[in-house]
């Protein structure tokens, strides 16, 4: 077992604060405990229905592709087709996944013959299911289109309004040496003590992964590292290193800080997409709430009506 726990470029605040929103159940809790994001499961699941419908881009010309006797197949069918293949055939090239979908639009076509001539269209249960259908349909169209109208500014503005409620919390950036034995991390102070340089020292001794970065361990803040080797690190100023070995579960450690700063929040290139889906999601909520200001809502059962509201007062 490697006591490299903070992986190479990791950012801590990344991992604490912005977190992909859909598809989760439950709240998303900031370092401090309180709930700063708190996607529903209904808000959540239908925002990602919405988001993952895909809408064909249609061939200027619409041409013929086939035919099953006089009815037409064209371009803007297979596209359509393609558009909503099940995720399984996403996953081939896209000549297969021409043939599957060809291939699953003239099976539907053909048994949807059959179904008309039986008169299967005039029965109740599937004219409420075509109701339902086009409903659902129309819920995530238009879903769409309001979120095609989200604006780059808006999401900026999102991100930054995180960035400034955001906690002060001092990381350090550290490198270490990682040996058996406390006789051989003494002998490296003394090696220290004496002007030999930490970074070949690690490259050279270390029992870590990291031996080949210098014993680099990145920046981290606490609650990162086994508490052993925070607390030391901690203690240290900026350019010293330990003068007695560390002991943890892993062995025996040689600590050196390079730097202390306040925990810097992500670049917003890196989680722009997750602050997205953020404002994404509130704007799913204000949609719905806004509707149901419009349009009563009355469940008659009481204890449908009771779980009903449970399950959605966090929207």
């Amino acid at each position: 077992q490697r006591f490299r726990l903070l992986q190479k470029g990791h950012n801590p605040v990344f991992l604490r604060v912005f977190r992909p929103v859909p598809v989760v159940i439950g709240p998303v809790f900031n370092p401090k405990g309180s709930s700063m994001f708190r996607p529903t499961f209904i808000a959540a699941a239908a925002l990602a229905v919405a988001v993952s419908f895909q809408v064909p881009a249609f061939a200027q010309t619409d041409a013929v592709i086939a035919k099953i006797g006089t009815v037409e197949i064209r371009q803007s069918d297979l596209d359509t087709a393609l558009a909503n293949l099940s995720q399984q055939y996403q996953q081939l090239p896209e000549d297969q996944r021409k043939v599957a979908a060809l291939s699953q639009l003239i099976d539907i076509k053909l048994v949807a013959k059959k179904a008309e001539a039986a008169g299967l269209q005039n029965a109740d249960d599937f004219k409420k299911r075509m109701a339902y259908l086009q409903e659902r349909e129309l819920h995530n169209a238009y879903l769409r289109d309001q979120f095609d109208k989200l604006k780059p500014e808006e999401v900026k503005a999102r991100y930054e309004k995180e960035v400034a409620a955001l906690p002060k919390e001092e990381e350090v950036h550290a490198r270490h040496i990682l040996v058996k034995t406390e006789e051989e991390a003494k002998d490296i102070i003394k090696q220290l003590d004496a002007g030999k340089d930490f970074i070949e020292l690690a490259k050279e001794k270390s029992e870590d992964t990291s031996k080949s970065d210098g014993g680099d361990l990145g920046y981290f803040t606490k609650g990162r590292m086994v508490p052993e080797f925070e607390q030391a690190a901690f203690a240290l100023e900026k350019g010293a290193y330990t003068k007695t070995p560390v002991q943890s579960q892993f062995g025996w450690h040689v600590i050196k800080v390079e730097d202390k700063r306040d925990a810097q929040p992500p670049a917003f290139d890196q989680v722009e997409p997750q602050v997205r889906q953020i404002v994404m999601q509130e704007k799913y909520t204000q949609i719905i709430d806004d509707a149901k200001k419009d349009q009563k809502v009355e469940i008659m059962d009481e204890a449908t009506r009771k779980a009903y509201e449970e399950l959605t007062k966090g929207e």
